[in-house]
């Protein structure tokens, strides 16, 4: 029988052991080589984008020969105005992608040995960069399982048995419920989505799945609409849970994963009512309450593999953009390939840049 890749020498491409043996120096290295590829670490002006820059050694600190602009490999990114080690920073990156199931905050504290502010705020700037862009525009290939999955709107029961309610019942219930809809390609990647019932993952796979691929479902009475447009393979879960080769078994350790990091880490959530969905050229939007957000941040959590790519302003304007594409799927092995590209401006500002650690001052 062979052996399962995530069991393999090759699924471990990132360790903390390999960070700290390497040192700080490594450390800044390797975030130069992520920011600026193109020209394997040589660093780039962000105002004037010229290659001829000089060191300055004792701050680890850039000059532009053109401009005399002086910049840092961190500067217009997340990670901007640090006092974190730069070894510190990759070894907190390292823990939260590596982590299967999520990781809480006082456990990546305790970790990196540093406050629990610090370590919340610097896992919510990487989980906001990640959620940016879950959804980049390309569209499924091949075949694709598509299922759902109820998250939230848990009741408590009553101490007093007498008291006790019918949690089934629609009048008890709290609003709350979710459905995450999950398309997963068999060898590719996967699109998470929230909606309020299972049949809104009709639209979204018309939307998100090309139309020469194939497609496997359950036997639930929403997906019948799918044949009209693909071909697609029904198995029927109170009979049998793979038929040869017709199976949902690949979305399902999505959900998983998902549930046991809820249960695991998050203990629960709440998302507020959504108070607009709409589709873009770039895949399903949800504009709602800041924990609705939270929720899909939580969401972005599961991917083990991600291309992490923040870009931000140089200059004064305090405004930063941050982009992460999550195209690798969940059974692939955790690793970090980061890629700080040139700076650019965004209407966007992390909520959360103000906090100690991580303020970007103004001009």
């Amino acid at each position: 029988m062979a052996q399962h890749f995530l069991l393999s020498a090759a699924s471990r491409t990132l360790s903390l052991r390999s960070i700290y043996k390497a040192g700080e120096a490594a450390a800044h290295e390797t975030f130069c080589k992520m920011r600026w590829p193109e020209t394997d670490g040589e660093a780039v002006c962000p105002v004037c984008s010229s290659h001829e820059t000089y060191k300055i050694t004792t701050r680890r600190k850039f000059k532009c020969k053109n401009c005399h602009h002086q910049f840092s490999v961190t500067s217009g990114t997340i990670f901007a105005s640090r006092k974190m080690d730069f070894v510190d920073l990759l070894a907190a990156i390292c823990l939260i992608v590596n982590a299967s199931k999520g990781m809480s905050m006082v456990q990546l504290s305790r970790d990196i040995d540093c406050q629990y502010k610090t370590a919340f705020v610097l896992a919510h700037k990487l989980r906001e960069a990640i959620a940016s862009e879950v959804q980049t525009g390309e569209v499924l290939e091949g075949h694709v399982e598509i299922d759902g999955a109820y998250f939230g709107g848990h009741i408590r029961p009553h101490n007093q048995k007498a008291k006790r309610v019918d949690r089934r019942l629609k009048e008890h219930q709290t609003g709350t419920r979710r459905v995450v809809i999950a398309m997963r390609e068999r060898k590719g990647r996967t699109l998470p989505f929230v909606a309020l019932n299972e049949g809104e993952g009709v639209a979204l796979a018309n939307e998100n799945v090309s139309r020469m691929a194939t497609m496997s479902a359950d036997e639930a009475s929403h997906w019948d609409v799918l044949h009209m447009g693909y071909h697609v393979d029904r198995v029927n879960h109170s009979e049998i849970y793979s038929d040869h080769g017709k199976h949902t078994n690949m979305v399902e350790s999505f959900f998983s994963r998902l549930r046991n990091m809820i249960q695991g880490q998050h203990h629960g959530v709440s998302p507020s009512t959504c108070t607009s969905m709409r589709t873009t050229p770039h895949g399903w939007k949800t504009t709602a309450a800041p924990t609705t957000a939270r929720w899909r941040r939580s969401l972005c959590l599961t991917r083990w593999k991600r291309l992490f790519r923040a870009t931000g302003r140089g200059t004064g304007s305090g405004r930063l953009k941050l982009q992460v594409a999550t195209n690798i799927h969940l059974a692939q092995s955790p690793a970090l390939h980061a890629h700080l590209s040139a700076p650019s401006g965004s209407r966007h500002a992390p909520a959360l840049a103000h906090r100690r650690g991580y303020h970007r001052p103004s001009p």
